[in-house]
């Protein structure tokens, strides 16, 4: 028999952690946004929406798993 890992597949998407190259601010972005994610305090864009995964314009400080 197998085991769950084998029948369940893991997602290809992750939660990531953005900094801003503008003004250092960090936020979470979804690394598959369909909308363009802007940063919360100086307005700068962070990830722009392409096909499938998202083209991030900030700096990746972590990968949620």
């Amino acid at each position: 028999m197998t085991e769950w890992e084998d029948l369940i597949p893991a997602p290809r998407s992750r939660f990531l952690r953005v900094k801003c190259l503008k003004c250092g601010n960090e936020q979470v972005v979804f690394s598959n946004a369909v909308n363009e994610v802007t940063c919360n305090v100086c307005g700068n864009v962070l990830a722009e929406p392409s096909s499938g995964r998202a083209k991030i314009k900030g700096e990746i400080v972590t990968v949620f798993e």
